[in-house]
Order: C-alpha cells, then structure tokens, then sequence
C-alpha cells in the first residue's frame, strides 16, 4: 500500500507533468475521490480547464503524458479516480473487486466534483474528455453538465459491448440477477493484467509497446491502484446505461456539442455502437482513427497525434487561446504626444483675459 493516502505514484517512465497538484476530496458517507490538478508550467496562461474522465480500472497516473500535453495546449486539466477503482474509496469489503451499485453514484460523483473542486479551483470555461466508462458516465450526466460545460470529447465511449444483443441480454439478466438478490458484489469479469512477455500484436488495449510497457510498469509499482475483477452490479449497472442510450427521447436531449473519436480496430467497445450514436445525436460529431485500437490516449504516436489536434480544434471555439496584447512602445507614444501639441491653434492653451460687460442704455 502507499506510504500515505494522498501518495502518487511517478517512475523513470511516467514522470508527473509540471504544476501537479494532487489530493482527495471527501464527498461524505465513506466516499474519497483521489484526484490531480495540471496546473502546467508557471509561464503558462490557461485558456479554460479539461476535466479527464478515466475508463475503468485506471487512475489519475495513467494520464500524465495526456495531462502534460494538453498543458502544452494551454489548458488547465483536472481528473479523479472514480469510487472502486484507483486511490478512490472502495463500496466493498473486497478491494480488487471494482463495485458501483448503480452508475448514477459516478454521475452524481461527476457533478459535486466538478462543481466543488474544479469550479472552485480551476479557471473557466470548461470541458469533458472522456475515455471508455468514462464517456458512458458523461453522456448520462449531460443533462446535468449542459449548464456548466461547453464542449465533450469521447475516446471510444462505452455505447455498447461487442457481440450480439442475445448476449448482451444474457449478461444483462445474470448481473441484474445477483444484483437484485444482493449478490451485486461478486466478480463476473475478470480484469486481464498487461504482461511483458505477451506479444504487442495481441494488446487489444494498444498498439504501441512503449507506453504499453509504461502501463505494464505502473501496475508493477502501484498495484493497490487496479482492480482485479468487476462486480456484478458493476455490469449491471454499465449495461442498463448502455441501454437507455437507445432511446430517441433521451438522445433528444443531449444537446451538449460532443466529439467522438472511434478507434478503428477497437475490440473493447463497439465502435459501431458508438457512430450510430453520434448521428442520432442533433449535437454529435464522430471521427474514425483508422488502425487505433481501444485506448486511443495511449496508443501509437501515428494516432494520438492526431486525435490530440482534433481534440484541440473541437474545443478551440469554445475554450480560445488567449491573445497576448502587443508590447508597449513608449517611444511611439512620446512621439505622438509630441505630434498633438504640435497641432493646437496659437495661444490656445494661455488662459483668455475677462472683460467688463458695457452698460445698457435704456
């Protein structure tokens, strides 16, 4: 376990990014959210603030190279471990078990921490980036975000599982099943855990071995950060969100502008799922990263890059780099102070002589 409950964890490979302020925000009833701030370097002007919204089974450290680049971007970025997973509190006795008894305790999680942390804390205007389980949260909580953010952006968003509807209903009905007999707690997916000596080739998570392995090292050094295996009310609750995001009424209402990026070869969630979304949505824009695979953020230079530009570009309107103003050339302006006196009327500044008024003959 880590020296104190506030530690983060940094290595050669994973360097914190410049400005880190990091801590837990209690949010009562046992729940801590551990969370960072990415202040960037002390030179830096921040154009409005980004608030990171991981994928399940991941923590604030595992963003540090995306936090430092959009510092680079000039933004301010914010980011928590959602409750069951990272250095946030857990809802059952068995830490490796990642547990949430419904997803509207992690939309209700995103608000107050938005609200209390970084609309206290962080600069505005504000905006989402959401990866994974993230950005199913972010779409359920859009309602409640309309009036406090300006712009979202999904990496391949948790629409749906890949496979068939049958088998999505089958899962579906085995975890409301153990959830409703209070059994919610019971792992039913296993976690895979990264390993050295698999092939990159059968990463379905990246395809870059180099942050891979950064990754596969963080997990060595921190693993008290990771879940083992997911919860049955975990699932539950994922799939019944999932599925209330098929109906027209509810997509009618998501009118804050969101940017999907989809990876091309994602074998995580369905990208398909995802696309079809982003059309029915009246303020929903999707992109294809051709090759990608699941975790865009972490993937190949020949991918990411592109995606953080998109990223950019889509918040650019919303969120604009301030300009800074020219510098100030006194010697222009002692020439034009110069050149106005030059122009008054002879005798104009000396003060006029007072005369009598004649008398009025009557």
């Amino acid at each position: 376990m880590p020296e104190s409950p506030d530690a983060f964890v940094t290595h050669d490979l994973n360097p914190a990014p410049a400005g880190l302020e990091t801590g837990h925000h209690d949010l009562g009833r046992g729940v801590r959210l551990r969370y960072a701030i990415g202040r960037g370097p002390a030179e830096m002007t921040s154009r409005g603030t980004v608030l990171v919204l991981q994928g399940r089974n991941e923590a604030v450290e595992k963003y540090y190279e995306t936090i430092a680049d959009l510092n680079r971007q000039g933004f301010t970025v914010a980011s928590f471990d959602w409750r069951g997973q990272g250095g946030s509190g857990r809802e059952t006795f068995l830490p490796g078990i990642g547990h949430v008894g419904r997803l509207s305790h992690y939309v209700d999680d995103l608000e107050r921490f938005l609200r209390e942390v970084v609309m206290d804390r962080c600069p505005p205007p504000y905006a989402i980036l959401a990866h994974s389980m993230g950005g199913l949260v972010a779409l359920s909580a859009t309602e409640r975000l309309s009036p406090l953010v300006q712009r979202m952006v999904l990496t391949a968003p948790l629409v749906a599982l890949p496979g068939s509807a049958g088998l999505r209903r089958l899962r579906s009905a085995v975890a409301g099943l153990l959830h409703g007999c209070g059994l919610g707690f019971v792992p039913l997916r296993r976690v895979r855990r990264l390993d050295a000596a698999a092939p990159i080739a059968g990463n379905v998570l990246s395809s870059d071995a180099r942050r891979s392995e950064r990754n596969r090292a963080l997990q060595t050094a921190a693993p008290w950060l990771f879940v083992e295996g997911l919860s049955a009310s975990w699932l539950w609750a994922v799939l019944r969100a999932a599925r209330r995001l098929d109906d027209s009424d509810r997509i009618a209402r998501l009118d804050l502008p969101t940017l999907f990026l989809l990876p091309g070869d994602d074998r995580v969630v369905s990208t398909a799922a995802a696309e079809r979304l982003a059309w029915r949505m009246r303020s929903g824009h999707s992109i294809r990263v051709a090759g990608a695979r699941h975790e865009l953020l972490q993937e190949a230079d020949r991918f990411r890059e592109p995606a953080l530009a998109a990223i950019e570009a889509f918040l650019a309107e919303a969120l604009p780099r301030s300009m800074p103003l020219p510098p100030i050339d006194e010697a222009l302006i002692g020439a034009a102070v110069v050149a106005e006196a030059a122009t008054e009327p002879p005798g104009a500044s000396e003060p006029v002589a007072a005369t009598e008024a004649a008398p009025v003959s009557r």
